[in-house]
């Protein structure tokens, strides 16, 4: 029988060949080329045709790899951590805590430095990068963009981080002088926040002023240079110009800000490696406890890595806030009003919903230090 079936294959296989006006010396160069394969598919048909017939019982299904695959997900863990960090978080990569919790596991961290919140995001949008933390702005541009991202938990606020600085002799007195000024910011930061709302106390609309999206670094060089007229910052930038340039400070977040930044992770990772996560967060929590507690130890520990002087360091490490906040309704409704704020202002293409990009109270629950 099989013998029969795989003389009509090739007899059919061949006059397929004449029909299509292939040449002798192709026919032989395709067939010979192609006998194996006949031969696989010819015996695996005669095979199944086979046990087909001479079985009297049903054929069982075999499971669906996908289903099998998505059953265990929840188990699966990660071996490498990709982390990005800004120099305003790069205390958490010079104590080494994650690599001394997570090495017993089997799991290290590597590292990545990002200027700012949004070229941070646009890394874990490309899937470069698993988690990292930024401003109260960055996760709304990026949700905006379609990334797909988390909200794992919230950092404290600190509104004297960040300030608008002018140069040490300019007009600008008060935030109202700043119509029709240049100013410089990174967009999608919390420095635009911080700008947007003083505008808006200030009784100026966001249009009254000419905005240059700068990163931090050419923002400062165009600052130096003259070419801005302000410019939005955060520490230890902030400190850093303060010193260098003997900028004044216009006005800081204080009396402004209301909220601090977020931990942000993919959803995949979050979802399956809960208990990394969770390990992650409890060192970050600790950290951020003992630098409350040992501020001059951390502007040691920072201002030869950052390059900046001990006195300036000092005074960053002094004007910030430490400690971890949960993901809660509260924290959720503010974030919301930070969507609507930049939808209304045209700067994001489409109304976002913040809920999107949040977790269960369950799932926070599984993993969330105490704070």
């Amino acid at each position: 029988m099989i013998n029969q079936i795989f003389g009509r294959f090739i007899a059919k296989w061949i006059s397929l060949i004449k029909f299509r006006n292939i040449s002798f010396n192709n026919q032989q160069k395709l067939f010979f080329s192609s006998l194996p394969i006949v031969g696989a598919f010819v015996t695996g048909l005669c095979l199944s045709l086979l046990f087909a017939a001479c079985s009297s019982t049903p054929t069982v299904n075999a499971p669906n790899p996908s289903a099998t695959s998505q059953g265990n997900s929840a188990d699966s863990k990660a071996t490498v951590v990709r982390f990005g960090y800004q120099k305003s978080t790069i205390l958490l990569r010079t104590k080494g805590v994650l690599e001394k919790r997570l090495a017993p596991q089997g799991i290290t961290v590597k590292w990545t430095e990002f200027q700012a919140g949004p070229q941070l995001l646009e890394a874990m949008n490309v899937g470069s990068i698993d988690i990292g933390p930024v401003g109260e702005s960055p996760p709304i541009f990026a949700q905006a963009a379609g990334t797909s991202l988390t909200y794992v938990v919230g950092t404290a606020p600190t509104p004297a981080s960040s300030a608008i600085l002018v140069p040490q002799n300019s007009q600008i007195q008060k935030v109202a002088d700043l119509k029709g000024k240049r100013v410089a910011f990174q967009k999608g930061s919390s420095a635009h926040l911080l700008l947007v709302q003083a505008l808006q106390k200030a009784g100026l609309k966001y249009t009254d002023i000419e905005p240059k999206y700068l990163a931090p670094s050419d923002a400062r060089a165009a600052f130096v240079k003259g070419s801005v007229d302000a410019w939005v910052i955060w520490d230890p930038f902030y400190a850093a110009a303060q010193e260098a340039t003997k900028a004044r400070v216009l006005i800081d977040g204080t009396g402004i800000n209301k909220q601090g930044g977020y931990y942000l992770m993919t959803r995949k990772f979050v979802t399956e490696n809960p208990q990394t996560v969770k390990a992650i967060l409890e060192e970050i929590q600790n950290l951020e406890e003992w630098s409350k507690q040992n501020r001059e130890e951390v502007a040691k520990t920072l201002a030869p890595v950052l390059g900046i002087d001990l006195e300036t360091m000092k005074k960053a490490t002094n004007r910030r806030t430490f400690g971890l906040v949960p993901i809660d309704d509260n924290l959720i409704n503010l974030q919301q009003g930070v969507a609507d704020t930049y939808y209304k202002l045209k700067l994001i293409p489409k109304e976002i919903n913040v809920k999107d990009a949040v977790l269960t109270k369950e799932e926070y629950a599984a993993f969330s230090p105490k704070t």
